[in-house]
């Protein structure tokens, strides 16, 4: 039987732009989004903030909203588990740079040792590269968002 594990996903926005990374010690992971594991009694909303900031490296991130959720099965992949996914959009504030490098000191798969991600900033809509694993699939979602954010913004100037 399948463990159920708690997973967020952070879709971190930059004006027209959404956060991507890889493993150069392990390009066969795919390219992805932040995410992780939710810890026990953690909220999701903190869950994703803290699991953003920890992988990117990024302190001044603002959760902007719930996008989705799906069920995940893991057992395609090798690995005996269902992950229950949650997905949010999160902003970030100020000028980050458009590429860098972050080592995860604390990863959620008890392993203790350390990831390094290679970041860098994909355009959107039409930018954004395959993700593996059905990272992207509240792509669509966050575009809705932003649209309607857009509109909304574009009236308020017009009145």
């Amino acid at each position: 039987m399948p463990v159920l594990k708690r997973k967020v996903f952070a879709y971190i926005t930059d004006g027209d732009r959404l956060l991507v990374f890889t493993q150069p010690d392990a390009p066969e992971a795919g390219i992805q989004v932040p995410a992780g594991t939710m810890g026990d009694g953690e909220r999701p909303e903190e869950a994703v903030l803290r699991e953003a900031r920890e992988e990117t490296g990024l302190a001044d991130l603002t959760l902007e909203g719930f996008l989705g959720e799906q069920f995940f099965d893991c057992t395609p992949l090798g690995r005996d588990e269902i992950h229950h996914r949650r997905f949010y959009h999160l902003r970030c504030a100020g000028a980050p740079p458009d590429t860098w490098r972050h080592h995860e000191d604390d990863p959620s798969d008890g392993s203790g040792r350390s990831y390094l991600f290679a970041f860098s900033w994909a355009r959107l809509p039409h930018g954004v590269p395959d993700l593996i694993a059905d990272h992207g699939i509240m792509l669509p979602r966050l575009l809705e968002v932003l649209y309607l954010e857009g509109a909304q913004a574009a009236e308020r100037a017009g009145d």
